[in-house]
């Protein structure tokens, strides 16, 4: 609509799968990368998409604990335990990543160098309602007996970020990480 020419969108599985059209300058990710369950084949094949010198960077979550807006502490007892990754397989989900050391080891191991990550916080307003839905918690394995009573549980944790009737301000705490492919 804007009349770019010199862009296309594609749906690939960056695990697994070839992007047409490189080797590419760089390679960004958005909250996405943290889905991988095999976190270093997917990071050697986003490499190999980049140029000799071609850069990643990503944003993902810090650890759970730093992120009190993600409520999943306050429901814990009505969740089913996480399934155990299969053979060979690694955790996945939002702050799968949150471990700095562990996140530059998956990237050097990937062949990723001049690695560094750099920790952000800020605080934001939005909707009330900007975190909680039905289908999420469904998402997340609450029975549907136990619907409301979980609604009802997280309406009542997520009030201590309330700032008027419909606004609230969450805590953020994410990291931008930065990588070079110096290898060919």
């Amino acid at each position: 609509e804007a009349g770019a020419e010199n862009v296309s969108f594609t749906v690939v599985d960056m695990q697994t799968d070839t992007v047409p059209g490189g080797p590419f300058d760089a390679a960004l990710s958005q909250f996405g990368v943290m889905f991988f369950d095999e976190p270093v084949t997917a990071f050697a094949n986003i490499r190999s998409h980049l140029k000799t010198g071609g850069r990643l960077a990503f944003a993902c979550w810090q650890t759970g604990d730093r992120n009190p807006w993600f409520f999943t502490q306050a429901i814990a007892e009505h969740l089913p335990p996480p399934p155990a990754p299969a053979p060979g397989k690694s955790p996945t989900g939002p702050f799968a990543l949150g471990d700095p050391a562990y996140t530059t080891e998956i990237l050097s191991a990937a062949g990723f160098s001049e690695v560094r990550s750099t920790p952000h916080e800020l605080a934001v307003e939005v909707p009330q309602d900007a975190v909680l839905d039905r289908a999420q918690l469904t998402f997340m394995g609450v029975t549907p007996d136990k619907i409301a009573a979980v609604e009802s549980t997280v309406e009542e944790y997520m009030q201590q970020f309330a700032v008027t009737a419909t606004v609230s301000r969450f805590p953020l705490a994410f990291q931008v990480f930065e990588a070079r492919n110096l290898a060919s």
